[in-house]
Order: structure tokens, then C-alpha cells, then sequence
């Protein structure tokens, strides 16, 4: 196994941190990955993810390693009760190819969830390379955080 050549990249300045045409970007794309998620629309939730055994989704019930685990889940999963209101949405981007989006969700029934996305542009687009998804006990999720 040969090593990885690594390279120091110039340093982060506070003006490369949520550059307006990158975080709409990276919104736009979160947007896009919230209306596949509603409408079950598993071409587009494949597209937006990393297509790589190294991307991983880490959800409320399992834990996904690989796309084709995450594309397997996603044609096992029920169908119904996808909608969800979002609150606490929240994108970074830092410098031009990579961000995080926060968000909490609220489903019908449901304890209250929370999603964290890591985005990497990729010359085909942004794309998830990591996702997290759990959700709270109601005693938590009624507690008020500051």
C-alpha cells in the first residue's frame, strides 16, 4: 500500500466560512435531498450521495457503510409516514468545496429526530459523504436549548 501524498493547504481565513454563493449551493442541494427524501424518489437520494464504499449513513435503527448498503436500506425501508417538518436548519460551508447541514426534524408520533450531513463537491456535484440521523427521548426534545 503505497502512502497518500499530503499536502497543506492554505489556511482557512473567516471570510471562506459561509460564502453566500456556496452556502446557497449546499441549501440548494439539502433541498434537493429533503423533496427525493419526501417523495421516496431513491434515483435522486442515490445521486446525492457519495457513490463510494467509503461514504457512510449512520441512521436511527443501523448503521450503513457503503453505498450499496445505503441503497439497499433505502429500497428496504417503509414507504409511509416520510413527511417531516424541518426547524433549526443550519449550513456551513468552508471554502468552496465542503460543508455541514444541521437540522432537527419532527415527524407525527415520532420522537423528535436530528440530521447531520457532510457535503463535498465533487466535479459531478455536491454530494453526502456522511450522515447521521437519531432521535431523542420526548423528554429531551421538550427541553428548551439555547
Amino acid at each position: 500500500m503505497t502512502e497518500a501524498k499530503i499536502t497543506q493547504p492554505d489556511n482557512l481565513s473567516l471570510g471562506d466560512i459561509n460564502r453566500i454563493a456556496i452556502t446557497e449551493e449546499v441549501r440548494a442541494a439539502f433541498n434537493q435531498y429533503e423533496q427525493a427524501l419526501m417523495n421516496n424518489d431513491l434515483n435522486a437520494l442515490d445521486c446525492l450521495f457519495w457513490d463510494d464504499p467509503r461514504v457512510i449513513r449512520f441512521g436511527a435503527g443501523e448503521n450503513l457503510y457503503g453505498i450499496e448498503a445505503i441503497r439497499s436500506f433505502r429500497r428496504g425501508r417503509p414507504t409511509q409516514g416520510l413527511a417531516r417538518q424541518l426547524r433549526h436548519t443550519h449550513i456551513t460551508t468552508f471554502g468552496i468545496d465542503f460543508a455541514t447541514a444541521t437540522t432537527e426534524f419532527i415527524r407525527p408520533e415520532q420522537p423528535m429526530g436530528r440530521q447531520t450531513q457532510v457535503w463535498v463537491r465533487f466535479p459531478e456535484g455536491w454530494r453526502i459523504v456522511s450522515a447521521h440521523v437519531s432521535t431523542l427521548p420526548a423528554s429531551i426534545a421538550s427541553t428548551p436549548t439555547k
